[in-house]
């Protein structure tokens, strides 16, 4: 079993990127320029390697060599993007690696592009890119191919070598469950292991709170020790958490509503389905459905998001009521946006320069609010 921080850090000692490692600070995946941008490198790392894995890391700035880290990215639909954009497209799998000095909620994102022997090509346009377009790795750079390419196994042996340097063992295991329990310590904060198939070791940790005869977590954090793999991270929401022989399940729930008319809703289910041969799976199954709310109500929140973005682009100071409502403008935005209000969207795009300017707490809100509408979308 390997170890992704190990691989990460085996990967990182090149310094350089080649044509079977790329890294970037971020990826954007909001936009058609970042998706163009991360599409061209899939293609072009696929094709430059077809008979073994090819990594891009994320999170870690480009001159220094200096993991930054990025937040912690749980879109399991990244698969569908590739599919529907690429002709014979490789199977990709993105990984939330956690290392020890990030801030908690950072980590660095760890993308495997799996062997495809067939060329992977633009299957339609996008941004300035066409249909049809080939992408190859030149060195570090992901270069256009216009004409038929003959690959030579040049990166196997290689690629093998630091994937045999990161293979996982007993110790590691221990200390990184000794570090997750550390880590989770104080704040009433439940931490513990399960094991899974004498194989798999899995932490867990999140603030209990019990309501109606059920308890629910929050600020959980859900690792898997053996890979070294962040498999879920929340902040915000409320989360239900059960587990049998074998699997570990999560349910997720968002907290949504208009003024005092706010309630949780169910909105994921994530099950981590463990093998009998040394493998896993996560499932996910979509709970989330928008509610219904009327449609005067929703008009007069959409016009008083409006006002408050005015005001921030006018730099008008807010009375408390408005502050109030300045944390519960991205949900509500959603809401309308969900609820047939399109222009709704586009105002919560416009709100992200003038709400990351608010601090922390209101900017987390819109980033959580931009996840679950990617989960919808891609659902």
């Amino acid at each position: 079993m390997i170890n992704k921080r190990l691989l990460v850090k085996a990967l990182l000692a090149h310094n350089d990127e080649n044509s079977f490692y790329d890294k970037k600070l971020k990826i954007n995946l909001s936009g058609k320029e970042g998706k163009a941008k991360f599409l061209k490198h899939v293609c072009a790392l696929s094709n430059s390697n077809p008979f073994n894995n090819s990594y891009m890391v994320i999170g870690v700035s480009d001159k220094q060599n200096k993991i930054i880290g990025v937040d912690f990215f749980d879109d399991s639909k990244l698969q569908n993007l590739v599919n529907a954009y690429l002709e014979n497209p490789p199977r990709v799998m993105y990984e939330n690696i956690p290392f020890p000095r990030l801030p908690s909620g950072k980590v660095v994102g760890l993308i495997t592009i799996f062997p495809m022997s067939d060329c992977t090509a633009l299957k339609k346009n996008i941004w300035k890119y066409y249909g049809g377009s080939v992408f190859i790795r030149e060195g570090s750079i992901s270069q256009p191919k216009n004409f038929g390419i003959t690959i030579q196994d040049t990166n196997s042996a290689l690629v093998e070598t630091l994937e045999q340097q990161a293979q996982n063992n007993i110790q590691l295991t221990l200390d990184g469950v000794v570090d997750f329990l550390n880590q989770h310590q104080g704040e009433k904060m439940q931490s513990e292991y399960r094991v899974f198939k004498e194989t798999f070791v899995l932490c867990w940790a999140g603030i209990e709170k019990k309501v109606k005869n059920k308890t629910y977590y929050s600020r959980v954090d859900i690792e898997l020790i053996n890979e070294q793999v962040k498999l879920f991270y929340s902040n915000l929401d409320e989360v239900e958490i059960h587990w049998d022989k074998d699997a570990f399940i999560i349910t997720e729930y968002v907290q949504l509503g208009v003024q005092q008319r706010s309630r949780f809703f169910p909105l994921e289910e994530v099950a981590i389905q463990f093998q009998d041969n040394g493998t896993y799976q996560l499932q996910t199954k979509l709970l989330f459905e928008p509610p219904q709310l009327d449609r005067s109500t929703l008009l007069h929140r959409y016009n008083a998001n409006n006002a408050l973005l005015e005001k921030l682009e006018k730099k008008t100071p807010l009375n408390p009521a408005e502050e109030q409502d300045l944390y519960q403008l991205p949900a509500s935005y959603m809401l309308c946006y969900l609820n047939l209000i399109h222009e709704a969207k586009e105002q919560l795009l416009r709100a992200k320069p003038l709400l990351k300017s608010q601090g922390t707490t209101i900017y987390g809100a819109y980033k959580e609010t931009l996840r679950i509408l990617r989960k919808i979308k891609y659902n």
